[in-house]
């Protein structure tokens, strides 16, 4: 028998259940999900047991339902600012949501530990079973943007047998102390296996870090919802835009930034070249810093009994010390594609790391708007950065799909009441303050786009 639905959407981790949320919301479509894991959520199904969110819970999740219970931490070293959900927090909150709204709903049809092999067939993973689908209106690959955590593959350096070379998940389960810790990566699965050794009681002498590139970091304080953090959220796009506005040169930019708290560093001597968006709040940064053992001679090409060696040299190896690898591309930068094409949507980042926003953002378009090139065109994609000259580049295309969407003034009543746009509620009547800040964001963002794309035509020279 073949199965019949309005859109097949390719993938129930967070965008794709982003996507389906807004499409049930704001439609009549009958949904079906194939997904190759046997509950929503994607990859948070497989992460390592202490994962947070690296930005509040108010900002992820679907949009019809807030994830977490919108409070503060009260202690730790995100003291003061919002929650950040567990990945059990998440998993357990994309199960709700598929069996408490999606499922319930008659409109939706949920296929689990399938895998999607294209043209309308997926094969059950369990039986071996195929099942054909016939799609009246669209196929959404949720897929695209491919993340992956370390215990969804293995290193990509070699590993000597007998080497204990472990991803972060494995960390809880040590019975008895290693002769040391290597952590290999320098992304935010790196920060959160230095910081659950630290909060755990490791001492940082221990601690060898391999960080073949230092990133820039963003402070959590100005990712932030609520009015209370609007002086820090709004007040920090401010700066940005003056600072992008006004700079000389690209070193001159990155000084600004960092001058007015925009970007930080994880070593005071060592110029970042790697921006992958991740966040830390300051007490996080102190405590990172106190790892000094820190090697930058390159990525790892394969690890003996008693060498790491690197692209540019080698360091000896405890063989009872204890590898972590933390390499896996989270935030893989893709070739960008047409999010719309002709009977297909790929799901890909409109807004800067925003996945479950864009994902919701673009099914909006989906519902709302008729024409594939204004659709496009509204969800011009911005791709994961990677290297700190991306920066500029992830910037100026948020700058410039904020432009598009200003001009649109059903869009702007849709972004003010989406839960997932994260700083809609940092908006209402401006005091005199505040509203200074807007008003510099104003001025200064049509030359802080044209800077960005001189700067930018000096590095592609």
């Amino acid at each position: 028998m073949t199965l019949e639905t309005d859109y097949l959407i390719v993938g129930a981790g967070a965008m794709g259940m982003a996507f389906a949320d807004v499409l049930m919301t704001e439609t009549d479509a009958t949904i079906l999900l194939v997904d190759r894991v046997g509950r929503p959520g994607g990859h948070w199904n497989v992460a390592y047991p202490f994962v947070r969110l690296h930005q509040p819970s108010a900002f992820y999740g679907v949009n019809s339902r807030p994830l977490g219970s919108g409070t503060k931490d009260a202690t730790g070293w995100n003291a003061g600012l919002y929650e950040l959900a567990s990945g059990s927090e998440v998993v357990a909150y994309f199960d709700q949501v598929m069996h408490q709204r999606f499922l319930p709903s008659g409109r939706v049809q949920y296929f689990p530990m399938c895998e999607y092999e294209g043209d309308g067939t997926f094969r059950s993973l369990l039986s071996g079973e195929k099942q054909d689908v016939a799609v009246r209106e669209k196929t959404v690959d949720t897929t695209y943007m491919k993340v992956t955590v370390p215990a969804m593959r293995p290193p990509v350096y070699d590993v000597a047998d007998g080497v204990r070379c472990v991803p972060p998940n494995a960390l809880p389960t040590i019975d008895h102390p290693p002769a040391g810790y290597v952590i290999v990566g320098a992304g935010k699965t790196g920060i959160d296996a230095a910081l659950w050794l630290l909060a755990n009681g490791v001492d940082p002498s221990a601690i060898t870090w391999i960080r073949p590139r230092d990133s820039w970091l963003l402070d959590r304080a100005n990712i932030q919802p609520g009015r209370e953090f609007f002086d820090r959220a709004v007040g920090g796009f401010a700066h940005r835009t003056e600072a992008s506005a006004l700079a000389s040169s690209i070193d001159d930019l990155f000084q600004r930034l960092e001058a007015t708290g925009q970007l930080l560093r994880m070593d005071p001597d060592v110029t970042p070249t790697m921006y992958r968006c991740a966040t830390v709040t300051t007490d996080e940064l102190a405590q990172l810093r106190r790892v000094t053992d820190v090697v930058r001679l390159g990525r790892v090409r394969a690890i003996t009994r008693d060498a790491i060696v690197l692209a540019d040299g080698t360091i000896p190896h405890q063989p009872d010390a204890l590898v972590v690898d933390c390499t896996a591309d989270g935030l893989e930068r893709r070739p960008v594609v047409p999010v719309f094409d002709g009977d297909t949507i790929t799901a890909q980042t409109v807004r800067t790391c925003q996945q479950v926003f864009s994902a919701a953002f673009i099914a909006h378009v989906e519902a709302g708007y008729d024409d594939e090139a204004e659709k496009n065109d509204l969800c011009t994609v911005v791709p994961h950065p990677d290297d700190g000259i991306d920066w500029l580049r992830t910037t100026l295309g948020d700058m410039l799909n904020t432009v598009r969407w200003q001009a649109d003034t059903d869009l702007q009543d849709w972004l003010l009441r989406a839960r997932l746009d994260g700083f809609s509620s940092n908006r209402g009547d401006p005091d005199a303050e505040q509203l200074e800040a807007l008003m510099q964001i104003l001025e200064h963002a049509p030359a802080a786009v044209t800077n960005l794309e001189r700067l930018l035509a000096v590095t592609d020279d």
